[in-house]
């Protein structure tokens, strides 16, 4: 019973295994929290400028171009779509979760519970749609760059250059599908356009310095 299961070296290689679960892991989670804070809108004086979860949302697109520059797009593609499926998971069971019976004294975590997670299958609906779209465009964007590039070693070009193909897609959509007739009309182009500004901004100040930093290591560790 307690003999191991012997390893096959050809297909079970531990650092590699290990830094594509660690890198999938990073993002899916990051992913599903811009999820959960999208539903807290921020807003300046009369504006409502843009969701919470545009903090972390673009550091999933760092850790999509870390994982197209290192595995290819293939995997890059398989992770984001397991990013899809797991989204669907978090909207199953927190669903549930509003349904299943509870005690008197818990009613008003209860009414907390159905306001969040209640509006939160339009927003991750929403993002389903603009994600798939929005990182599959950024992942292909970035192998098209690096195609075309001379000099490889310009990675800033690659993530900034096919975050602004993505991000356009993804904020487009998310703002519309997530946010229409619960905000007013006037707002919602204020909003994609300050959402998709503050993306770059956070790509371009932590995003990109972040992934030549993982790209670096990554590179170092399977040369």
């Amino acid at each position: 019973m307690n003999e191991k299961v012997p390893e096959n070296p050809s297909k079970n290689r531990d650092g590699d295994f290990n830094a594509l679960v660690v890198v999938s892991c990073l993002l899916i989670t990051l992913y599903l929290t811009a999820n959960l804070m999208a539903v807290k809108v921020i807003s300046i004086g009369p504006l409502s400028l843009f969701d919470a979860g545009t903090i972390t949302f673009p550091l999933t697109y760092m850790l999509g171009d870390v994982l197209a520059e290192v595995w290819g797009y293939k995997v890059a593609r398989r992770v984001i779509w397991l990013s899809f499926l797991c989204n669907i998971l978090l909207v199953l069971f927190t669903a549930l979760g509003i349904v299943l019976p509870y005690p008197d004294y818990m009613a008003d975590t209860q009414s907390a519970y159905e306001t969040i997670f209640g509006y939160v299958p339009r927003i991750v609906a929403a993002s389903l749609i603009s994600f798939l779209s929005g990182e599959l465009a950024n992942a292909k964007a970035l192998v098209w760059i690096r195609s075309r590039q001379k000099r490889r070693e310009k990675l800033w070009v690659r993530t900034i250059g096919s975050s602004m193909v993505g991000y356009l897609f993804d904020t487009v959509l998310f703002v519309i599908l997530g946010f229409s007739f619960t905000v007013p009309a006037s707002e919602l182009v204020s909003m994609i356009l300050v959402q998709y500004a503050a993306k770059l901004l956070i790509e371009a100040l932590f995003g990109t310095p972040l992934a030549y930093g993982l790209v670096a290591w990554l590179e170092r560790r399977f040369a």
